[in-house]
């Protein structure tokens, strides 16, 4: 029989700057329960901004990795919360930034130079990859079809 999830944080009813200090002191137990006391907060932000599963387990592993370097020097221990609020928005957004596409856009007057008939030059016309996956996917039909010999009801049958 297996014990039943703990809750560490219903366990201690600390406050965030008794909770900091213990941890400063090297007490596992309370860094434990901040960890879980805050998990969840982190999660939803980084799931708000829009980062995928992977990325907000990056960004939750960056901020506890920095609350723990950074810990010490907190002059406000009881503001603990709006820090990690603070920092798991900045990583979260740093993190949507590097794993956005960027593609340079340059403009391209017509010589009117009154803006309305001006047009913009995409600098990356690639396709984006699931119009190159339905290529493809098309391509490799048309190739099973010419394999086929002509067979009618094997065409049918593959489309």
């Amino acid at each position: 029989m297996t014990a039943p999830d703990r809750d560490p944080d219903t366990e201690s009813p600390a406050s965030d700057a008794e909770l900091a200090a213990r941890c400063n002191r090297g007490d596992g137990a309370a860094w434990e329960i901040l960890v879980h006391r805050y998990q969840r907060l982190v999660y939803a932000i980084v799931r708000r901004i829009g980062l995928d599963e992977h990325m907000a387990a990056d960004v939750f592993q960056t901020v506890f990795a920095r609350l723990i370097e950074h810990l010490p020097k907190l002059t406000q221990q009881d503001r603990l919360q709006a820090w990690i609020v603070t920092t798991a928005k900045r990583e979260a957004l740093l993190q949507r930034s590097r794993g956005q596409r960027t593609v340079s856009m340059t403009r391209d007057d017509d010589g009117d130079n009154d803006g309305t008939t001006a047009e913009w030059d995409v600098a990356d016309d690639a396709l984006l990859p699931e119009d190159a996956l339905a290529a493809l996917q098309s391509q490799n039909q048309v190739r099973q079809a010419l394999d086929l010999d002509g067979d009618p009801g094997a065409i049918a049958d593959m489309l």
